[in-house]
This record gives C-alpha cells, structure tokens and sequence, in this order.
C-alpha cells in the first residue's frame, strides 16, 4: 500500500469515527429543535452554559401562558427549547402564533414579560427589534417568542399573549 493511500484511508477512518460519535453523542443529549436554539442564540452570542444540560424530565422547566382570554395555562418545556417550541409542541391554541415558524420574518409570537421577567432574558437583536416594530400592542417588555430559549433561570416565568395578532395572513389584502 503506497504512502498516499494509507494516509487516504487514515483519514476516512478518522473522519468517520469523529462523526459518528459526534452524531451519537449529540442526538443522545440534545433534541434536534434544542440544538437548532443552541445554535441560533450562540451564533448571536447569548448563550450559556446552562442551556447546556442533558434533557431529563426533571430538567423540564414550567412556563405559563396568559392566552388571550385572559386564561393561565401552564406547561412544561425542555432546556434549550424556544417559547414558539413550547407553543408547538404543547399544542397550544394561539391563534396566528408562530406564522414563520421561527425565521424572525413576522411578530405573531410576541408576547409580554414581566419587568423582573424581561430584565434575565438575553439581549434583544436588531432583526427582533425590526419584527417587534410590527407586533400589535407592543410594550417595553415585548419579545418574540422564538427568540426566547428556555433556561433554568426561567423557571415558573408568565408569558402574557397580546390581545391581538399582525398576522398578514389574515389581511383582506386591501393596502
């Protein structure tokens, strides 16, 4: 076997292990939708070593919603997972909630935070602030939902819905 040819194998050997473990050890600690925040919010800048923990379900962490009846409803999420995540995967009904699934390109999943709430979630991006610019009863302590990971630190924290959506979806399309 020539030199070129053992170093080529080496290399396939090695890349392959390296990604097999790295797939195994990943999809055993983290879901798909808490790597996809993870990864958003450290390319921003924002994350810490708190999301970081295995998912166990005494790692669950308890949000409550003010829907827009005026209702407490109170659910579970998982470390990592964003607000618009919870929403979804709760089956939560909000109407309009979520329209661009998560892109920062609509503001249907604004919601309203206490002040001492507000003051612990991470700094706010201009592309945020962009989309809240759009949201309908907009406060100074409104945030999209999918911008907003969960974390220990948020335990027991109350997610107030707007009373009402800019959903252009929902236009009559007149201008």
């Amino acid at each position: 076997m020539s030199f070129v040819s053992v170093s080529r194998r080496l290399l396939t050997l090695t890349a392959s292990q390296s990604s097999a473990i790295s797939r195994s050890t990943t999809v055993n600690v983290f879901s798909r939708k808490t790597l996809a925040c993870l990864q958003s919010q450290a390319h921003r800048g924002i994350c810490s070593s708190r999301v970081t923990q295995p998912l166990r379900s005494e790692n669950k962490i308890t949000v409550n919603f003010i829907n827009r009846d005026g209702e407490k409803i109170t659910v579970k999420g998982n470390p990592g997972d964003s607000l618009l995540d919870v929403v979804i995967d709760q089956d939560l009904d909000f109407d309009g909630f979520g329209a661009c699934e998560g892109t920062l390109a609509c503001s249907t999943c604004h919601v309203i935070f206490d002040e001492d709430v507000f003051k612990q979630l991470g700094p706010i991006t201009d592309e945020e602030m962009d989309m809240l610019d759009l949201a309908y009863g907009l406060t100074d302590t409104s945030r999209l939902g999918c911008q907003i990971c969960l974390t220990k630190a948020l335990e027991g924290m109350t997610a107030r819905v707007p009373d009402a959506v800019a959903d252009i979806r929902q236009s009559d399309g007149s201008a």
